[in-house]
């Protein structure tokens, strides 16, 4: 009997890996900017997510949007909306989408793709400021998405 069981659940834990495939960023669908699916199948860390977005050596989101939740983040940026209440303006979808590349919902953005590998006219490497080179990635990883997505969805009004 408790063979079985264990049996059972190294075959749940198994599925579930299997189901949590990450979405490479040229696999991503968009759907009028939103993002339904997760890009991993695994939930976010929005403790992780705040950090990202506070993090000016990660997303940096602060170096353009203000984040009242943030507030020991100094330098906060005016030139995107301010995040606060994007757990209201936004759907989950809506935000995955605008964080993996925001020019898809907004067309004129300023805001990078942080989740986009092709396309670009004079991509770098990531923020060092020198060209991409052989390991060229979004400046974000699929995990990272979803955490920064479950912490916006944190910021009600």
């Amino acid at each position: 009997m408790r063979i079985s069981i264990l049996t059972t659940i190294a075959a749940a834990v198994s599925a579930t890996a299997l189901g949590a495939a990450e979405i490479a960023p040229t696999a991503v669908s968009f759907e009028d900017g939103a993002v339904s699916q997760s890009l991993t199948g695994v939930a976010g860390d929005p403790a992780n997510g705040s950090e990202i977005v506070g993090d000016k050596g990660q997303g940096n989101c602060v170096a353009c949007h203000q984040v009242s939740d943030l507030a020991d983040v100094p330098f906060q940026g005016e030139i995107g909306p301010a995040l606060d209440g994007a757990g209201d303006r936004w759907s989950e979808a809506e935000l995955r989408g605008i964080v993996a590349n925001a020019k898809i919902m907004f067309e004129d953005s300023m805001m990078p793709s942080f989740y986009k590998t092709e396309g670009f006219i004079r991509p770098g490497n990531a923020y060092t400021g020198k060209a991409a080179d052989d390991t060229f990635g979004p400046l974000l990883s699929a995990q990272q998405i979803e955490d920064v997505v479950a912490y916006l969805s944190t910021l009600k009004e």
